[in-house]
């Protein structure tokens, strides 16, 4: 594997997270390091070590120490992970977990002003 097709599957990946997570950024570390909270912790350290890969691999004397099946493992992980979320999920799903917070927060708000209510004898 040389270094080009290295750096292609990590472009591939920081691609997938823009459109998928909707994380900026230039390339993978960086994209990780404004998102990574957005994926499973073990697809991250997965990433994480695909970027250090790519990194690595930009010098030819550390190229040779990068183990080739280790790299797919770490790529394949993460694509399958990226693959399986619909395009905005997880925008959707901050969006949902803020509405039931809010719900849940006037539902409380009125449970105490009618308890107040009661106990001044107004209803």
């Amino acid at each position: 594997m040389s270094a080009v097709t290295i750096q292609q599957m990590a472009d591939r990946i920081a691609g997938l997270m823009e459109e998928r997570l909707g994380v900026r950024g230039k390339d993978l570390p960086e994209k990780l390091q404004r998102g990574g909270r957005l994926l499973p912790r073990s697809v991250r350290a997965k990433a994480k070590e695909l970027a250090d890969f790519a990194e690595k691999s930009k010098n030819p004397k550390l190229l040779v120490q990068i183990d080739q099946a280790r790299v797919a493992l770490c790529y394949d992980a993460c694509l399958r992970h990226l693959m399986s979320l619909r395009h905005g999920s997880a925008r959707m799903r901050l969006l949902v977990n803020i509405a039931v917070t809010l719900a849940l927060g006037l539902l409380a708000l009125g449970a105490v002003i009618l308890l107040v209510q009661r106990m001044q004898g107004r209803i």
